[in-house]
């Protein structure tokens, strides 16, 4: 099986490549979608960071006031150190054990969704790796769309490597300028290119 790195900036179009590829028969873990899992009520890494930040960083129903958290480690490096310390080894275990099991389904790829793939130094896991980029002017027009500032927009960009740093490391970049289903042509080139056929 063909193990599948899946990268880019915030706001460049992860999601979308991810519903393209599971459309086209394959599984795919999300990195993003791990996150909230491992944090939620009664999860070891929700306990870890109320002992980490404190209890104020919970909501009154327990769950982690996520809004909250991010404003803190978004503009607090060492903060933001110390959560990525909680949480990335965690998501790792998770992905890792979804493409053991996507192996042992039979299927032809599997892939996963990893924002911080390169800053992680997760590349080594994968036999290919894929960037999806835009603009910067796009990504910042889709972060504001999402409801965020100028400010929120930025930090978060620059809480990440700078996309044209990925885009070079990639063997392959899916670029969401044009519409979506030039997105969909590019990833079977993409699925060709190594041999792979859509179920």
């Amino acid at each position: 099986m063909i193990r599948l790195g899946l990268t880019g900036g915030i706001g460049m179009g992860k999601s979308a490549s991810t519903d393209c590829l599971r459309n086209l028969g394959f599984p795919v873990s999300d990195s993003d979608v791990i996150a909230r899992e491992i944090v939620a009520p009664g999860q070891p890494a929700l306990d870890e960071i109320r002992g980490a930040f404190g209890g104020g960083f919970l909501a009154s129903d327990g769950s982690l006031d996520r809004s909250r958290l991010a404003a803190l480690v978004f503009k607090d490096s060492s903060a933001r150190q110390q959560l990525e310390a909680i949480l990335h080894p965690r998501i790792r275990a998770v992905w890792q054990r979804a493409l053991v099991e996507a192996a042992r389904s039979g299927s032809f790829m599997g892939a996963a969704v990893i924002p911080l793939l390169y800053e992680t130094h997760a590349e080594a896991e994968f036999d290919a790796v894929v960037c999806v980029a835009c603009s910067a002017s796009s990504q910042l027009a889709r972060l504001q769309h999402r409801g965020w500032s100028d400010d929120e927009a930025r930090c978060r960009i620059a809480a990440q490597w700078p996309v044209e740093e990925k885009m070079k490391r990639a063997r392959f970049v899916i670029w969401t300028e044009p519409p979506a289903r030039e997105t969909v042509l590019q990833w079977r080139h993409v699925l060709a290119t190594l041999g792979i056929t859509p179920s």
